[in-house]
């Protein structure tokens, strides 16, 4: 049995083991697949058990490649695969689910923290001299903020957005939040459900858990930024275009939103004339909330587990 790997690098720089695969069948792993139709079905071969993260698999793609039976998403989103049309063809496709949660609910709150106290910032201060050239024993070059007894919305409230209201009240923040599924017993004194506009109103900061959908696609725009807060802070450590980047960066030099701490854009890797690049208080990192070791191993065993579980006629984290 062939298998492929497409795009490995990201996944594994070389710091975690493609054994695991390797054990399964013949394996191929390229770093990096060019994101045409014929490079990706040369890439893919004959191969009958195909692994992308994200190497689009389109219905032209999937309908040329014949021997392929498995795709693995090496991720929790799946939209880089026609998931129709590998239906059609009898073609499983798996996706990875809930690896990241406490990796990403770390990092959210590690731009938010960043956000009150520019560590990064006041550290290159102090190794430039600044700290040794004051005439006082503390300076800062930012407002500090301290957490306890603000709000704190979540906007989607799945594995992910629950793991970082935990840590969140562990630092006093209140919590509320808007998901098109309620499940009342998440409620507690301190993480109520609300309305969009209600958590739009009340919140200081305000994070972005949600999946990418037609509801959600823009909902942080020019309209509901003129509903939140004066000085609101907002971060998305889930998808790009759940923000339109146009208006956040409006906001932000207008100081209608004080930071914006952003793991993820519309296009990735990011173009030299994304909007938010010229905005303001705003802090960028690329897209890595998912990518402690730690995670990316949970990752690697849970594609084995898939596999291994077709293999045996038992498919788990079918998506199509």
């Amino acid at each position: 049995m062939k298998i492929v790997v497409l795009d490995g690098y990201t996944l594994n720089p070389g710091d975690l083991s493609w054994d695991l695969f390797e054990a399964l069948g013949e394996l191929t792993v390229y770093d990096r697949t060019p994101m045409d139709s014929t490079t990706i079905l040369n890439n893919i071969g004959d191969a009958e058990i195909v692994f992308t993260n994200k190497t689009p698999l389109n219905e032209n793609t999937i309908s040329r490649a014949p021997n392929v039976k498995y795709i693995g998403v090496l991720a929790t989103g799946y939209n880089v695969v026609d998931i129709i049309s590998a239906r059609k063809q009898n073609i499983t496709v798996t996706n990875i689910p809930a690896y990241s949660t406490l990796a990403v609910a770390q990092f959210t709150m590690a731009l938010l923290l960043e956000m009150c106290h520019h560590i990064g910032d006041h550290a290159t201060a102090v190794s430039n001299g600044a700290w040794s050239n004051c005439p006082d024993f503390s300076f800062w070059n930012s407002p500090l903020i301290e957490l306890n007894g603000k709000t704190l919305g979540i906007i989607g409230f799945g594995n992910i957005g629950q793991a970082t209201a935990k840590i969140a009240q562990a630092f006093g923040l209140k919590v509320i939040t808007y998901s098109r599924t309620i499940q009342p017993e998440n409620e507690t004194v301190n993480c109520k459900y609300v309305s969009l506009d209600e958590l739009l109103n009340n919140s200081d900061i305000i994070s972005l858990h949600c999946p990418l959908n037609e509801d959600t696609k823009g909902i942080i725009n020019k309209s509901n930024i003129e509903k939140m807060k004066d000085g609101v802070m907002l971060i998305n450590t889930s998808r790009g275009p759940l923000i339109i980047e146009e208006d956040l960066k409006d906001a932000l030099n207008s100081n209608k939103i004080s930071g914006a701490g952003i793991d993820v854009v519309s296009m990735e890797p990011i173009l030299p004339n994304n909007p938010l690049l010229k905005a303001k208080n705003c802090i960028i990192t690329p897209h890595i909330a998912w990518a402690p070791k730690e995670a990316r191993k949970r990752l690697v065993n849970t594609a084995i587990k898939n596999l291994e579980s077709f293999l045996k006629g038992e498919p788990i984290n079918v998506v199509n």
